[in-house]
């Protein structure tokens, strides 16, 4: 198994779509299940082995940095580093290349939630160049849509899909581990039609480049906390016992 002691969460951004929930706080900090969400990710690294976090921050980072510190209050080494400009997912992985170095690494988006266990099952890259975790869904239109060879490696990746073109089931999960090879694939990023450098665009570019990416299903608990639709949902069932 290969030995991931280090991982990146993005929580630089302010999350729009959270509307007046995040006039004072970054969306990672919005609180879910009576913690900030940032915090449910930090602890089940912790849980899962993981020694040293690298958190990005941007839009309101002292909320952040305030409340986590050095981690020393939640049993990991933490550090930062900040996205000055919200220009997208891609080339702000860069910021992550002093911290990790030649070492393979975790990254989460801050805002996605899922059973620890799932961690040390990406964590173990094998002889591929990283793990991607993926979900089924009905709704690949909202995400990426990941498609996959019969031996489970990622063999195209597609942003925002029109409903009529996702021929796949399986959904990008938002979580991944990478060798230090990708820092290679985000310098040479490109804006996509959006305006922005995408980390998905980095990745396929890795897969169509031949590298072998592995994919990992998430098939227990998960939650992309992108509105306050879904916050409600999961503090409801949270409050209910469900």
């Amino acid at each position: 198994m290969s030995t991931v002691n280090r991982a990146v969460v993005l929580a630089a951004g302010r999350g729009t779509r959270m509307r007046e929930l995040t006039e004072s706080m970054p969306k990672p900090m919005v609180v879910v299940r009576g913690k900030p969400v940032l915090q449910v990710i930090v602890e089940g690294l912790r849980q899962s082995g993981i020694k040293e976090l690298l958190i990005i921050v941007g839009y309101r980072k002292e909320v952040v940095r305030d409340h986590f510190r050095d981690g020393a209050d939640f049993g990991i080494q933490i550090c930062y580093a900040e996205q000055i400009i919200q220009d997208g997912t891609g080339r702000v992985v860069s910021l992550a290349q002093p911290f990790c170095g030649d070492d393979p690494f975790l990254l989460s988006y801050g805002d996605i939630l899922v059973d620890p266990a799932y961690y040390p099952r990406l964590c173990d890259l094998k002889d591929a160049e990283m793990s991607i975790a993926v979900r089924r869904s009905t709704e690949i239109f909202k995400g990426g849509a990941v498609y996959l060879n019969d031996r489970f490696e990622l063999i195209d990746l597609r942003e925002k899909s029109k409903p009529s073109e996702a021929t796949t089931p399986w959904y990008n999960a938002g979580i991944y581990v990478f060798r230090a090879s990708i820092f290679d694939y985000v310098a040479r990023l490109e804006k996509s039609p959006r305006g922005e450098y995408e980390l998905t665009d980095a990745i396929r570019a890795m897969s169509l480049g031949g590298k072998r990416v592995q994919a990992v299903e998430i098939t227990g608990d998960w939650a992309d906390v992108r509105d306050p639709e879904v916050l409600a949902e999961l503090n409801e069932n949270f409050e209910s016992g469900t």
